[in-house]
């Protein structure tokens, strides 16, 4: 029976990528791009676009090898880039906008929960369905795990706009979750 190791060491494999070694860039590029498309995909709708985004930040990670200290993980270091990568992308675009700052009070909680038996494809889908500026802070929230002040010195905004955003992001995605469970049991 042959035993499959959980925990790889990829030192060695990042040494020869990083002395130009294009079998091993191949082999991490290999490891890595579906996983970082769809963090890339997480923040533009376009799938070609993400794609562009995803190249882009490999060509980072291989140019930026020698900053990786193998502290940490190294997928997280990749999923970093892609996420700057990707910000950046919709700068670039001026896609990233956000509405005017509001104070939202911290103790508000959202009540309201919805059942919903959606498909990955479709939530994706309604969270495409978000301004530029609610999706960005939203999936750096709610699927990065950022914390407002993470994300504020990330875009370069106030935390409580990132508060805000959330807020707003979280009320248009119940809004847009009801619907969809409306057409979905044909109601109206």
């Amino acid at each position: 029976m042959k035993i499959i190791s959980l925990h790889k060491n990829y030192s060695k494999l990042i040494a020869k990528a990083g002395n130009g070694d294009r079998r091993a860039q191949k082999e991490l590029y290999d490891m890595f791009a579906l996983k970082m498309l769809g963090v890339c995909r997480q923040y533009l709708k376009n799938i070609e676009l993400a794609e562009e985004v995803m190249l882009s930040g490999f060509f980072k990670v291989f140019t930026h090898l020698c900053n990786y200290n193998n502290e940490g993980s190294f997928e997280g270091w990749i999923r970093r880039i892609m996420v700057n990568e990707s910000i950046s992308q919709l700068r670039k675009d001026k896609k990233l906008h956000f509405v005017s700052e509001q104070e939202i009070d911290n103790t508000t909680q959202h009540s309201t929960y919805i059942k919903t038996e959606l498909e990955t494809n479709e939530i994706q889908k309604i969270i495409d369905n978000l301004p530029d500026g609610y999706k960005t802070v939203f999936v750096l929230y709610a699927v990065e795990g950022y914390k407002h002040g993470e994300i504020a010195e990330l875009l370069q905004i106030s935390e409580n706009t990132s508060k805000s955003q959330l807020f707003k992001a979280r009320k248009m995605l119940q809004d847009l979750v009801k619907q969809q469970n409306n057409l979905s049991y044909g109601a109206l």
